[in-house]
């Protein structure tokens, strides 16, 4: 049974209450002060409380998608095979691996309600190698769109994070379908992962010297695998990328430093200056002039401005990156493009992030062209 199964949840509520029960049903046999009798009332509270604090964690946990699966909880990398299709011509960077339904009316049909696709992207240039599922609209399937290009958005989780969080727990398919079908948004191509591309280490997006090649992987590789794989343009015009707190540091920062690679990027509750602590290690080997330019506000004040467009989100309570994000919005010099949500209330997390996701889709619609 999978970490976030309701069987888990249901089974971990039914052991709390059962232990709960045994304990006010065996108390009075453990009212003695024998070591026996201690050593009972101990076990029992503690088994209680375990069991507790487990149902109420896979509660959470099934509502905010913090780890996707036992492998992720534990720290452990879930090894995934690989179909190779070694036909002659076939694109070596984006490999299809295989196809999932969309969670909506009529997903079972990619005309219709459009269609994920897993695929195993290869950096020609990083040489890192990750997993990535891939949002086609149902204009992609249409006959009369056959030889339209569609633009494409990278979409990044927090860390540690999984990609599939962002289909099951941030729903971004389906609401850009949905921006679609209002007319709020143009059909779009979603390319989803996870910022961990050299598991377990946190690269926060850079390239590391002497180790994971994290920006070039994001910023040259993978546009370049999937507009060769799929009806994509290849120019800045044709490409955002959107990411939630890591990957919202991400998002902004390679925006911001590939303006020739992407035409905007959209942090929600993004930081913007990369982390340093134990999951990082040494990011920068050193070197000040890297560790300068992974830091945000250094750049919009020492760098020559980038002709792109940047939203930032936060919230007036719940948020503590209000201060910093308005610092942010304030350096911000034209040719950039800055814009904001800020909500009234809201945490560090998924309900708060959903808030902001269909607005954000929209915002980028409107930054992008095919």
């Amino acid at each position: 049974m999978g970490l976030t199964s309701t069987k888990v949840l249901a089974l971990a509520l039914l052991i709390a209450v059962l232990l709960f029960a045994a304990t006010i049903w065996l108390w009075p046999r453990l009212s003695g002060r024998s070591w026996r009798a201690v050593l009972g009332r101990i076990g029992l509270l503690l088994a209680t409380q375990l069991a507790l604090f487990a149902a109420v964690g896979l509660a959470a946990n099934k509502s905010f998608l913090f780890y996707g699966s036992w492998a992720d909880l534990f720290g452990q990398e879930e090894e995934m095979g690989v179909v190779v299709d070694h036909a002659a011509g076939a694109n070596k960077q984006a490999q299809l691996i295989g196809t999932r339904a969309m969670d909506v009316p009529g997903g079972n049909k990619p005309s219709v309600g459009g269609q994920i696709q897993e695929v195993r992207i290869e950096g020609a240039k990083s040489k890192i190698v990750s997993p990535a599922y891939v949002y086609l609209p149902p204009e992609y399937f249409q006959p009369k769109y056959a030889k339209k290009q569609f633009p494409a958005t990278v979409v990044l989780t927090g860390y540690p994070g999984t990609a599939m969080n962002l289909i099951k727990g941030l729903r971004y398919p389906q609401t850009a379908l949905m921006q679609a079908r209002a007319g709020k948004a143009q059909p779009m191509v979603m390319v989803m992962m996870r910022p961990t591309v050299a598991p377990p280490r946190d690269t926060e997006c850079v390239d590391i010297p002497g180790g994971p090649q994290t920006e070039t992987f994001f910023a040259d590789d993978l546009p370049r695998a999937v507009s060769s794989a799929y009806r994509v343009g290849t120019k800045a015009q044709n490409w955002g990328f959107m990411g939630n707190s890591t990957g919202g540091y991400c998002a902004v920062k390679i925006a911001m430093a590939h303006p020739d690679k992407f035409a905007a990027g959209a942090g929600l509750s993004p930081y913007y200056k990369a982390a340093d602590d134990p999951t990082t290690g040494d990011l920068f080997g050193g070197n000040a002039n890297l560790k300068k330019r992974a830091d945000l506000l250094w750049a919009l004040d020492n760098l020559p401005a980038p002709k792109t467009s940047l939203l930032v989100t936060t919230s007036k309570k719940g948020e503590d990156n209000k201060k910093p994000t308005a610092e942010f919005i304030s350096k911000v010099k034209p040719p950039t493009h800055v814009s904001s949500i800020t909500l009234n209330s809201g945490g560090h997390n998924f309900n708060t992030w959903k808030r902001s996701i269909p607005a954000t889709i929209e915002w980028l619609s409107k930054k992008l062209t095919a």
